[in-house]
């Protein structure tokens, strides 16, 4: 007997799906941001979930998260807080807010130094009630000052973005290079922005205001443009560090 195995027929023989793959938000949504990480197995996108509400100025983390992804939950708060004016946030925010920084699939622990613009633009998007482009996945460290700092496992991570039907793909300007590792495939179906700085991965990845608040009716001022274009790699780099 001849039996053909397809991907519609498949259920047949294994029964239901158990794990479902990760599929990109379905709308443009304030607060949420599909980041990238760099597992044992390969590549996956990784959600991060802001919530900001009036309180006293707590901080919540909620995820499985070590040490290294604190930091950064840290290092974007010290970021926002010295840039309140231009982002139009209140100066006394940190104590007049309460901010939930959440990862979900909590089982799964989480670390290394990868996440720090994800989690910033949850944060600022929260913060503003801007929403984030739902089609834009993004990976990078930052420092306190707002620099966007390389990262490893781009080639893996690319690959977890063209997977979930991601459209473009925001990455460190120093790891540009890299880019000779992805596969043609995917850099033929995905936009890579490199970027230097944290203005501009807001800039690239937040949409206007759902609402203007009353205490900041002037909406934030419209940055200059990222560039788009990915310079040709003049040679191998070396290998990145694991995260």
């Amino acid at each position: 007997k001849r039996i053909t195995v397809t991907g519609a027929t498949i259920d047949r023989f294994l029964g239901p799906r158990k794990i479902l793959p990760d599929k990109m938000p379905p709308a443009d949504t304030v607060g949420l941001v599909t980041g990238l990480a760099w597992t044992a197995v390969g590549g996956e996108t990784l959600e991060v979930e802001c919530n900001v509400v009036e309180g006293s100025g707590k901080l919540n983390l909620t995820g499985n998260l070590g040490n290294v992804m604190k930091e950064s939950v840290q290092a974007a708060m010290s970021y926002i807080r010295s840039r309140t004016e231009r982002l139009h946030i209140p100066e006394d925010f940190y104590k007049t807010k309460d901010i939930h920084v959440h990862f979900p699939e909590g089982a799964i622990p989480k670390d290394g130094p990868s996440a720090g613009i994800t989690v910033c633009t949850a944060m600022v998007s929260a913060l503003t009630n801007r929403p984030v482009r739902r089609d834009i996945a993004m990976t990078g460290e930052i420092s306190i000052r707002g620099r966007v700092l390389p990262i490893g496992g781009l080639r893996e991570k690319s690959m977890a973005a063209y997977r979930e039907g991601m459209k473009t793909v925001l990455i460190p300007k120093d790891n540009v290079p890299d880019l000779y590792e992805v596969d043609d495939e995917v850099k033929k179906n995905l936009t890579f922005l490199p970027m230097s700085d944290l203005a501009q991965v807001l800039n690239a990845a937040l949409l206007k205001p759902k609402s203007v608040s009353a205490r900041h009716p002037h909406p934030a001022k419209k940055a200059k443009p990222v560039e788009a274009a990915i310079p040709p790699a003049p040679e191998k780099p070396k290998p990145g560090a694991v995260c």
